[in-house]
């Protein structure tokens, strides 16, 4: 049971951390409370960000990952803005709502450090990535870097830019998990040779959540002249960090991922002088224009989920970007603490806030993947099981409305598949 005074200092503790927010944004003069404590492990607290959500209580949905749920004033957001373009869709759509654009580009700039003018509002990842890898210039014969540990969807696109330019491939097999720093880099920088022009860094292994240290790949990079194209798709509204700081010259995320915005949202950054020269994927009536917005010509699209971008920002915010991560990255060491003395288990996800964060991976030895999955979703638990270059086990993504008592529901379900292996 949650005492009087818990729960008033809970109730409390989110709008103090909206005004102080406030503050440091605006620099007004009112009060500002004391720093908050450390809410990493205060369960009451967490299931208060839970009652936001509208997720399955008797479902432990662990694969995260994949797509997020989206909290009630998301939903609710998403709803309002399409009741509103309904009543009149050509007025409220475009003459309304799509101005709103702006403020979403300046609430973006604004969690991920950066300018404004080098952001531009897509569909998810994939597109943003696919823009810079179709829209770059190179020529037969130009090699670009990448890993066997990327993203299926980057592969293809470089694959057929392959096929139908003549760049060459250079591909890298990284020896994942891995707390070598220097080790990642020089997988990298080995690959690199006078003929290399880009080189592609998934930031967080999607399939294992192993973080790349991509500040030093980048440094590397433009000493030799080498553009960085980064995926953030499990980094952004996950990790703590500027997008400029990463070293990259251009970079694509899901919004709908760890933001937790509407399905169908996402982001391209590139850096302000980059912009010119990189064709945009959908045509422009000026292709070469230096304007960010040239990217964003989809023709018709969902406005109602663009504004909703909105407010899933203001919830990031309401929680913030450290005390997310540090909550993240303690549910994943949970249950793989829990689950460490279990013989058969066997991990492929670092513990270290360094090279980790809420994405966690396991195997059950002598157990297919997918029948741990199976066994698993029969308790209502849903992962998702994988098999992609060297890796073959189960993904295990928890988000801030994950509960230490769901993972209990988790861990005690894993341990009997592993007592009973058949």
């Amino acid at each position: 049971m949650v005492s009087r005074r818990k729960f008033v200092r809970n109730a409390t503790v989110i709008p103090a951390a909206i005004s102080a927010l406030h503050a440091k944004m605006y620099g007004n003069n009112l009060p500002i409370p004391e720093i908050l404590e450390d809410v990493t492990t205060d369960e009451d607290f967490w299931h208060q960000v839970k009652m936001a959500y509208t997720v399955s209580p008797t479902l432990v949905n662990l694969n995260n990952g994949g797509v997020c749920p989206q909290p009630r004033v998301v939903q609710d957001a998403v709803e309002r803005y399409n009741q509103l373009s309904n009543e009149t869709p050509s007025y409220y759509m475009w003459r309304i709502l799509d101005d709103g654009r702006e403020t979403i580009r300046q609430k973006l700039a604004q969690i991920g450090g950066c300018s404004a003018d080098e952001i531009a509002v897509n569909r998810n990842a994939s597109e943003a990535l696919e823009t810079v890898i179709f829209g770059l210039r190179l020529e037969r014969g130009d090699e670009v870097v990448l890993t066997k540990q990327d993203y299926p969807n980057m592969i293809n696109a470089w694959k057929q830019r392959a096929h139908r330019d003549g760049i060459v491939l250079r591909w890298i097999d990284l020896d994942l998990p891995s707390e070598d720093a220097d080790a990642i880099t020089k997988a990298y920088v080995e690959a690199f040779t006078d003929r290399t022009r880009v080189v592609h860094i998934t930031h967080v292994i999607n399939w294992i959540g192993q973080v790349i240290p991509a500040r030093k790949i980048a440094d590397a990079a433009h000493e030799r002249g080498i553009d960085v194209v980064i995926d953030a798709a499990h980094s952004f509204a996950h990790l703590v960090y500027d997008i400029p700081d990463l070293g990259g010259d251009y970079l694509g995320t899901s919004l709908h991922k760890w933001l937790c915005a509407p399905f169908g949202s996402g982001m391209l950054w590139v850096k302000k002088e980059k912009i010119k020269n990189l064709y945009p994927l959908f045509g422009s009536p000026d292709p070469e224009s230096e304007d960010i917005r040239k990217f964003e010509h989809l023709g018709t699209r969902s406005f109602a989920i663009e504004q909703a971008i909105g407010q899933a920002i203001d919830f990031h915010l309401m929680i913030g970007a450290e005390r997310k991560f540090k909550r993240l990255h303690y549910l994943k060491n949970y249950w793989m603490n829990a689950l460490a003395e279990t013989e058969s288990i066997e991990f492929f996800t670092s513990r270290n806030p360094q090279f980790g964060g809420g994405i966690g991976f396991f195997s059950i030895k002598e157990i297919e993947p997918g029948k741990v999955g199976q066994q698993l979703q029969s308790k209502n638990i849903h992962v998702v099981p994988i098999k992609w270059e060297h890796f073959s086990g189960i993904r295990v993504t928890p988000n801030v409305y994950t509960l230490t008592s769901d993972l209990d529901r988790f861990i005690n379900a894993v341990k009997e598949i592993a007592a009973n292996k058949s």
